[in-house]
């Protein structure tokens, strides 16, 4: 009698923490595990950040939009992966993390974020370097890591250039949360709206955004990085050279035209 050897039990693969999604001229990444609470582990710190380079060359998306599932936006890292680790592999997670957010700045389309319910220590700081941010209502942002010993001097990074000093301060040393509203008045926000109408508000954001030329968004979006932590000459040296090259662009020579005769811009999204 032969015996045929058990076969291996199939394993599944993990389903993807970064769920992609084009509509129109926008694109949609979406944090995916809300089991999780969208922790931001190595794996999906990398996924995300292959997701936005990967939409980001996609012909005709001219905006991104970053939300999550479930009732948290992102509490931060995962903190399973930084306990009983060499200092090299404490220092990966944050270099994985800084590449994240760093690419967030460098691919061509503004990047919006929507936000729900927690948002907090590496999950604040992705808020924080999006170009632009709507909050829900029911949002909360904090950087708590000094309640656990283990200070967020990465989000305080973008967090600190978003709302200043003195508030970063104090999310930092007391690890209190704050809520959308005051989210909003500290700059770290753009607006808060209903929880039912963030999906909504933040569409029609992106469609707003969307309207412009391809190429002009691409140059604005990169100049503003570029300048805004330069001092006000260097700023205007800079800027000037960067505003006469773009008004030498087929878009910017077609914009102008249509405003002086009084019709609609046609936008060819190229320079």
């Amino acid at each position: 009698m032969t015996v045929s050897a058990p076969s291996a039990t199939a394993v599944e693969p993990a389903p993807p923490a970064v769920r992609i999604e084009v509509e129109g001229a926008t694109a949609v990444l979406t944090l995916a595990n809300p089991r999780r609470r969208n922790a931001l582990s190595v794996a999906t710190m990398r996924e995300l950040h292959a997701a936005l380079t990967e939409v980001s060359g996609r012909d005709g998306v001219r905006v991104i939009v970053l939300r999550a599932e479930g009732p948290a936006f992102s509490a931060g890292h995962d903190l399973s992966e930084m306990v009983d680790r060499t200092l090299e592999e404490e220092r990966e997670v944050f270099a994985v993390c800084t590449e994240l957010m760093t690419v967030v700045h460098r691919v061509a389309q503004p990047v919006i974020a929507a936000v729900q319910g927690v948002a907090v220590a590496a999950g604040c700081q992705l808020v924080a370097s999006c170009d632009l941010a709507v909050a829900a209502e029911n949002a909360v942002f904090g950087t708590p890591g000094v309640k656990i010993g283990l200070f967020c001097s990465t989000p305080m990074v973008a967090v600190t250039r978003a709302i200043g000093r003195k508030r970063a301060m104090q999310l930092l040393l007391t690890g209190e949360t704050i809520d959308a509203a005051t989210a909003a008045e500290w700059g770290l926000v753009n607006q808060v709206v209903p929880a039912d109408e963030l999906d909504a508000t933040v569409r029609a954001l992106a469609d707003k955004v969307a309207d412009a030329s391809a190429v002009t968004l691409r140059i604005g979006k990169e100049a503003f990085y570029r300048q805004v932590d330069l001092p006000e000459d260097a700023a205007y040296e800079q800027m000037s050279d960067t505003m006469a090259t773009n008004a030498m662009t087929c878009d910017a020579q077609e914009g102008m035209s249509a405003f002086l005769a009084k019709r609609a811009p046609q936008w060819q999204h190229r320079e």
